[in-house]
């Protein structure tokens, strides 16, 4: 109970913007922080192509990116090339990522991609939104991964747990579902900020603000945070 008394006492002494103009200061604030702590932030998932991307991301969905990297290499030389991938038959696939969980479901997506960028995209990761949407495994959290990582193309923002559990706590969003939250952050971030916003918010989610006891002490957005589990 002490402990929730004071995370209120703090969290009350934290000013709320209450007109566009001071929204859009505090925007500002938090993207000036983000830039001190995560300055060359960047996608963890190992790669060399948008293709090996793609498949990275697809194997992270309930999966941590480290197991990811731990699995990527030894795939990557089995199946070097999209083809190598359209070639495979699912179940045998699934062996190879087991250890990433859901593996039966991932390795369909995964061949099911292979063979929709080789027959309809001569082999290449397209470059729009439009067409990531068509290739199985890519809603929009793994097209935008793939379109501003690997292509620089800002078509929106990643939206992963981290960024939904941060975003919320900033209060740039108060929706639960995905897409709104993207919706929400399309029109409070500039779009030249997409791409990076959504790597600093990701790297933050997984360094300091944690889903059980965020350490805000070290956070320099702790001055405009006024999230209800904010902690001393």
């Amino acid at each position: 109970m002490l402990c929730y008394q004071l995370s209120l006492a703090v969290t009350s002494k934290v000013k709320r913007p209450k007109t566009a103009a001071e929204r859009r200061a505090r925007v500002d604030q938090i993207l000036r922080g983000l830039d001190q702590m995560y300055p060359n932030a960047t996608c963890a998932l190992h790669h060399h192509n948008p293709w090996e991307l793609l498949v990275a991301t697809i194997l992270s969905a309930q999966c941590t990116d480290k197991r990811v990297n731990e699995v990527t290499p030894g795939l990557f030389a089995k199946y070097p090339t999209p083809r190598d991938f359209a070639a495979v038959r699912p179940e045998v696939l699934a062996q190879d990522i087991r250890s990433t969980g859901f593996f039966n479901n991932k390795a369909k997506s995964i061949v099911g991609a292979a063979k929709k960028v080789v027959n309809d995209f001569g082999g290449k990761v397209p470059q729009t939104m439009e067409e990531m949407l068509t290739i199985p495994g890519a809603a929009r959290k793994t097209a935008n991964v793939v379109l501003g990582t690997a292509y620089r193309i800002a078509a929106g923002v990643v939206v992963d747990t981290h960024v939904q559990r941060v975003s919320r706590r900033l209060d740039l969003t108060r929706r639960t579902d995905p897409g709104k939250i993207e919706q929400d952050l399309m029109k409070a971030i500039p779009q030249n900020r997409w791409i990076l916003f959504s790597h600093q918010i990701i790297h933050h989610g997984r360094a300091l603000c944690q889903a059980r006891k965020p350490r805000c002490s070290e956070c320099l957005l702790s001055p405009i945070c006024y999230a209800k589990d904010k902690t001393i």
